[in-house]
């Protein structure tokens, strides 16, 4: 049990919180399956339409000029465009957009069910019941970490976060990113602690005056063994004081 003193309670999500298998085993796949159709039946969508030109910017197109074709043809370049990000594991912003719209979709329709390690939810709910300020910093987009946790394996957990942050807040290895977040809590950087599976988070949330600790889960990429950061297996490891 390692016992530190906060505030506040930032958290990944990947690896942290849940387990990357379900990610890229499940969520990462459904997108995948489902584009297509998803495309074709909600093409005249003026929020997938916008999206769309975000996903341009993404691929370095402009978007005045990126979907000239039949709904058809645009369908399918925008598919490609998804396709290609995916794969070279791109965290775009238009990108986080679309899969976030399709995730909706899983989601309210029971195809999808976030899942969540054993102790999570409990350790949440008692930072909550402490009066720890809980939130949540990801790659992936707001709308998706909402729906995330508001259709997991333990419910509704909305209510528990005070806060959510994805790419528009910054670059999740760069400092300035948690400084910006770190403004939003009510305490100092250094009442606040994030934790996370990657070095190089952690090392941008130092360097901002964040606490830190690496999240060690099954599944989770291998850390060299003088990555020096405090590490726990469960966020029980952890008692916030």
């Amino acid at each position: 049990m390692h016992s530190i003193q906060a505030q506040g309670v930032l958290l990944d999500i990947e690896g942290t919180t849940s387990s990357i298998s379900f990610v890229y085993d499940e969520m990462f796949p459904y997108v995948r399956e489902t584009l297509n159709s998803y495309l074709a039946e909600n093409w005249a969508s003026p929020a997938l339409q916008a999206c769309c030109e975000k996903i341009a910017v993404d691929v370095d197109q402009a978007p005045q000029d990126w979907l000239a074709g039949t709904a058809e043809e645009n369908q399918h370049t925008v598919a490609k465009a998804v396709i290609g990000l995916m794969d070279a594991d791109i965290k775009a912003t238009g990108l986080k957009e679309l899969q976030g719209m399709i995730w909706k979709s899983g989601f309210h329709g029971g195809q999808l069910v976030a899942h969540l390690f054993d102790e999570v939810a409990d350790c949440i709910r008692g930072w909550k019941a402490d009066g720890r300020d809980v939130r949540i910093y990801s790659s992936g987009s707001i709308a998706a970490q909402k729906l995330f946790f508001g259709h997991s394996v333990a419910g509704d957990l909305l209510d528990q976060f005070n806060g959510h942050y994805d790419t528009t807040s910054g670059n999740k290895r760069e400092a300035d990113s948690y400084r910006a977040i770190s403004q939003q809590f009510d305490c100092d950087p250094g009442q606040i602690v994030f934790i996370s599976d990657v070095v190089e988070e952690l090392a941008a949330a130092k360097e901002a005056g964040l606490q830190t600790a690496l999240s060690i889960r099954p599944g989770n990429k291998p850390v060299p063994d003088d990555h020096g950061y405090l590490a726990i297996e469960s966020f029980t490891d952890l008692q916030i004081g």
